[in-house]
């Protein structure tokens, strides 16, 4: 909390209440964790463009949902219907869940070579129409 204050400018309690209210209001939804997969073995990622065949978005949605690898998903509107992202630890992983989905659906994959972006939010300043958090 210390760290936190000092990098927004406000005391420690201060700091501690605003964070509260934000939980409070579900703004701030949960804490997580920054692992590096690469210490777990998963030395590869995979991003899966999927497209149920007809009659099968269901069947597919459910078993991207089980797919423990599948570390990301996301339902699009375009060409396909999700865009998913695996952690793999080898190729031959990438084949068996590809050949698993692809009963199902018609599938693009691409390797992830380096991500000049990791995950981050937009600018979090608000005009003045919205109000501020």
């Amino acid at each position: 909390m210390k760290d936190l204050s000092q990098q927004v400018n406000l005391s420690s309690p201060s700091t501690s209440e605003r964070l509260r209210r934000l939980e409070e209001r579900h703004i701030i939804r949960s804490y997580t964790l920054d692992l590096d997969q690469q210490a777990f073995g998963y030395n590869l990622q995979a991003i899966v463009r999927v497209k149920p065949r007809a009659g099968m978005l269901r069947i597919t949605e459910e078993m991207i949902q089980e797919t423990p690898e599948c570390v990301e998903c996301d339902k699009v509107t375009g060409d396909d219907c999700f865009i998913s992202r695996l952690y793999i630890h080898s190729m031959g992983q990438l084949d068996t869940i590809i050949d698993r989905w692809s009963e199902h659906a018609e599938i693009q994959t691409s390797i992830v070579k380096s991500s000049p972006i990791i995950r981050r939010f937009p600018p979090l300043m608000q005009s003045s129409k919205e109000g501020k958090i």
